[in-house]
């Protein structure tokens, strides 16, 4: 009986855990974070942390990152729009 519960338990987990990633938002630049991409870096991310600006979702590695772009989103979105551009070119 312990066994089953415990099979159980790591069964619904598992379907939490892949809801959750199921969950997390679709951003602008391939879900790589606009703050990194700012700064002419390319980190992926899950977009689980993501914040919205002007209509669009951006996704960011953490909250600092987050928090730092969104202390003046039109520049930093200049950044990482030429960045993403720059990197991107052979794929547009």
């Amino acid at each position: 009986m312990i066994k089953n519960m415990l099979l159980s338990a790591a069964a619904g987990a598992m379907l939490l855990g892949g809801a959750t990633v199921a969950m997390a938002a679709t951003g602008e630049f391939d879900n790589m974070c606009a703050m990194g991409l700012a700064l002419d870096k390319e980190v992926e991310t899950d977009c689980s942390v993501n914040a919205e600006y002007d209509g669009k979702t951006y996704c960011f590695g953490n909250e600092k990152a987050k928090e730092i772009f969104m202390k003046n989103p039109e520049k930093n979105l200049e950044k990482a729009e030429a960045a993403y551009s720059r990197k991107h070119e052979d794929n547009m």
